[in-house]
This record gives structure tokens, sequence and C-alpha cells, in this order.
């Protein structure tokens, strides 16, 4: 028996419960967890903004050791320090045929499957294919990538979600280029890594925008130039710090509808906003047809940063050996994982960057 993380149902509470894990199968890697941390994503699997089938073991964003590895697995070997891909790519499908793999039609195909049982004998799913909310996992051979050489295997479960969304917002996304000016929308996890990249673009102005005064520090640390507090008048600030005419760029992290309208307005004529946060059906974002025509702006959407893992993630270490990504800064509390309702709690409340638990 291993301690999980179980969500029962949605909108339930999680469960610390011990779990039974089956061996690796064919094709199958066990991993014993370093950290996991805790996305935003998750909260919204566990309060039906996301469907999940349930009961599940939540968590996707994790690095840790291999444990033992199934029949036909070369690429990681017991002993091997790997990060959790929570989304897969096929290699077969229309999207993945085109080298949009971060588009995969099959990619979460694995969450519908049995991943463990309770000591009673309830089946159990992997909330995004992982289950990395639990001291130990069994996850498919492509689920797992090893860690590059020169990255804490702690801090590595960051490269699972926030560090590749942030990252590929900005580079694969939104395209910045330097000296172009930025805003980000949402000082999380996933907000933190997007002023980094920004940074490490070679953006000339970044400006960090959020509801809490306390995030002012955490964006500069991240590569801020700005802090403006979100209100009713946050385009009309940015575009002031812009010379009148507004950001090449805005990357929206949260998710609501009232975000992205401000991102997209706070942008310049011909400008981008990228939106990486994941919102609920009810947050419809409207726009005229004359503004679309008048204002020329382009607003994409952008799924897991728009990356592919395989190759990201050894241009990120190159970031992380020579001190130009920090991911230490972006985790402003360790946690258990009892701690985890608490993690939620605080995104609710908009506290704080990224929560990890450390195993």
């Amino acid at each position: 028996m291993i301690r999980a993380a179980v969500l029962p149902a949605v909108g339930s509470a999680l469960e610390i419960t011990g779990i039974e894990l089956p061996e690796p199968g064919p094709g199958q890697v066990r991993v014993r967890l370093a950290a996991a941390g805790v996305c935003h994503s998750d909260l919204s699997l566990s309060n039906g903004t996301m469907r999940v089938p349930v009961p599940a073991v939540l968590g996707h964003e994790g690095a840790g050791t291999v444990v033992s590895v199934g029949e036909g697995v070369t690429h990681v070997a017991p002993g091997d320090g790997v990060v959790l891909n929570w989304a897969p790519s096929c290699g077969n499908c229309h999207p993945c045929g085109l080298g949009e793999v971060w588009l995969c039609a099959n990619a979460l195909a694995g969450a519908a499957d049995v991943h463990a049982r309770t000591a009673d004998g309830t089946e159990l799913h992997p909330g995004l294919n992982v289950a990395a909310f639990a001291e130990e996992t069994v996850v498919a051979a492509g689920c797992v990538l090893p860690v590059p050489d020169g990255v804490p295997l702690t801090e590595a479960a960051l490269l699972g979600c926030a560090v590749l969304t942030g990252w590929g917002a900005v580079h694969h996304s939104a395209r910045v280029r330097a000296g172009e000016t930025v805003a980000v929308f949402g000082v999380g996890g996933v907000g933190l890594a997007t002023l980094q990249a920004a940074r490490i673009a070679g953006a000339a102005t970044i400006v960090a925008v959020d509801v809490s005064p306390e995030k002012e520090a955490l964006a500069r640390a991240a590569g801020a130039t700005h802090y403006v507090l979100a209100s009713d008048t946050t385009a009309k600030e940015i575009r002031a710090l812009t010379g009148g005419h507004g950001v090449d760029v805005a990357v929206e992290c949260v998710g609501r509808a009232t975000t992205i309208r401000t991102a997209w307005e706070s942008t310049r004529r011909g400008g981008r906003t990228t939106v990486v946060g994941i919102g609920g059906k009810d947050q419809q974002v409207t726009f005229n047809a004359l503004e679309i025509f008048h204002w020329g702006r382009t607003l994409a959407g952008c799924v897991y940063g728009n990356s592919n893992p395989a190759e990201d993630l050894p241009v990120l270490a190159e970031h992380i050996r020579a001190g130009r990504l920090d991911l230490g800064t972006l985790v402003t509390e360790r946690i258990t994982l009892e701690g985890i309702p608490g993690a939620f709690a605080n995104m609710l409340a908009g506290k704080g960057g990224r929560a990890l638990v450390v195993f």
C-alpha cells in the first residue's frame, strides 16, 4: 500500500488514503515520486470545470525515480530520474501527423484506465494519466522523460506543466521577440514561469498583472519590470506604460472571460494575445465585428504551451544550468499530501505561486 490523494467524486474533498498499485505491465513504468506541483488544473478537475473519470488519483506535474519497468521499455531504467509527461502524443493521429503533438487526439486516453485500487477494492483512475499525488505511480512509458543533467529532481517536477506551459506560451505561441513588450495576467506558477520566459526572450518591458499586491515581489524577481493591480482600468494603465500603444504580446494565465478580454484590450493594434488559462464553459468572451477589423489583433489558445516536451526539456535544462531559469523561485510553499486542500484554498484566494508536494 502507498499513500495517495484520492478524489472520490467531483466536488468532494480529497482523501489521503492507502492505495494498491499493480506492477508495471508491458510498456509501463513504476515511479517513486520526489515531488509533485499543485496546479490550478488539479483544482479544475476536482470542482468539475474539467472532466475526469472518478474516483481518481489527481496530480499531473511531477518527477521522481524509476522503480521498475515493464517489458519493452528501453528509454529509462530503474534508478533513472524522470519527469512525468501528462499528455503523451500517440504519433498516429491527425494533429501528430502535422507535428502538433500538443493537440494529440489520444493524449488523455489513459485517464479512463483503471490505475489502482483502494483497500476495499474500489477502482481508481489516473487524473490526467500520471496520478502524481501519490508516493508512487505506474504510467505508460510515453508518460516519462529522463530528467536532464544538472536539474534537481525535486524541482524538475515543475517542468512537467508550469514551466513547459509558460515557456511555450512565450516561445511557441506568442513568439516573443527581443525588444518587444509583454503583459502577463495572473502571477501563479504558470504566470511566474511565463515572466521568466519573457525575460529570457529579451522582452524590453514586462508587465505583471494580478489581483494580489503581495505578489509584486514574486513577479519582479521573475522578470517583471512593472506591476499592475487588476482593476477596471488595467488596460488603460498598460497602454500608459507603453507610450499609449499597448503591449506587443499579452499572455492570459487565469482563464476568466473578463481577464481574457482585458488582455486583448491591453495589446497594441496588431498585437497578440495568448490564452493559457483554462476557464469553464460559462466564461463567454465577446467581441464586435468592427473592433476585430479595426484593431487587427490576434487571439490564440495555447495547449500545454504548444510544446513538444521531448524537444523542449533539453532547451529548458540549458537555461537552468546557465542560471537564466530559476525553478526554485516559482515555489512559494513546500507541503505534504495533507497540504493539498490548503494549496487549493490558496489558489482560490489568489495567494502564492506554486505549492510543491515533497515526498
